[in-house]
């Protein structure tokens, strides 16, 4: 990847997440655009996307997958205990999946409705 491009995904990204050094994944050398829970929240949405026509899990476990997220990050901002970037990553996909569902399950109802 050029640096050029790279740049340009940091700039972008940034608009989007903290990108802290400190709560982000680096691969040979390079920071992610993207903080370890952002970027297991978009696997986990891009994973919802995919295997939706196929599962369909209930939305009180897709609420379930996402105050699994709030609370890991409750649990660090009252400052109870640091969490880790396997843990963030973990969460996000979780709560990426489980939103990602949510999301995907309410545009399917707004569809039927506009069609009669």
């Amino acid at each position: 990847m050029t640096d050029r491009l790279y740049r340009a995904m940091m700039s972008i990204c940034g608009l989007l997440c903290h990108q802290r050094p400190d709560r982000s994944f680096f691969i040979r050398g390079r920071q992610f655009p993207v903080c370890a829970r952002c970027t297991g929240v978009y696997i986990g949405e891009f994973a919802a996307l995919l295997s939706y026509r196929f599962i369909k899990p209930p939305a009180a476990l897709c609420i379930v997958f996402c105050a699994v997220m709030l609370a890991d990050w409750l649990i660090q901002f009252f400052k109870i205990r640091e969490s880790t970037n396997f843990r963030r990553l973990i969460t996000g996909l979780l709560c990426g999946y489980g939103g990602g569902n949510l999301a995907i399950r309410l545009f399917v109802i707004v569809l039927n409705n506009l069609e009669g």
